[in-house]
């Protein structure tokens, strides 16, 4: 059974649309964010109201949401209070070809706090298209726990993020990246 609710995020950070399949975690998205996927997510708000900012409740429905679901929202709790998660909530991400599976696995030993360039990924993998790691990087359905917010332009530059870049440069400044 699918189920989809939404994190409320710290001010300062566009709310997070949570999506999960059975017992994994298939989506995590910031609120509009349409993915490459074919799937628009919900519309995005133009400001969050005081409650929504200092809100990172599970919001109330009538069936309780997923442990999965759950355990993510803990994952962001911690992510969100400025510290680095000591685990790992179970995720699934579908059409994962070989390459976007490469790409992404590389995406995930960027440290807390560390970045990698799309140039830089290329070139562990053996190949020469930056623009290749970054279609695969921008395909990416799970940001935050697959960290595609630590990849950066070859010159530094905030470029490429299908969150939006607001949302990148706030995260890489909550990592002291930048």
């Amino acid at each position: 059974m699918t189920c989809e609710t939404i994190y409320h995020t710290p001010d300062g950070f566009d709310d997070i649309i949570l999506t999960a399949d059975g017992g994994v975690l298939t989506g995590l998205r910031f609120v509009g964010f349409v993915e490459t996927h074919g799937r628009a997510s919900l519309p995005q708000s133009s400001q969050k109201s005081s409650s929504q900012q200092q809100s990172s409740q599970i919001p109330s429905s009538p069936e309780p949401p997923s442990p999965v679901i759950r355990e993510t929202c803990r994952w962001l709790d911690i992510y969100f209070s400025g510290r680095q998660p000591d685990f790992t909530p179970v995720f699934q991400m579908d059409n994962l070809t070989l390459f976007r599976k490469r790409v992404l696995e590389m995406v995930c030993t960027i440290p807390w706090g560390r970045i990698m360039t799309y140039g830089e990924i290329a070139g562990h993998l053996g190949i020469r298209s930056a623009q290749a790691v970054g279609g695969a990087v921008g395909w990416n359905p799970i940001c935050l726990i697959v960290p595609c917010h630590r990849v950066m332009g070859a010159n530094g530059s905030l470029t490429g993020y299908g969150g939006g870049l607001r949302n990148k440069a706030a995260l890489l400044r909550l990592e002291g990246a930048i």
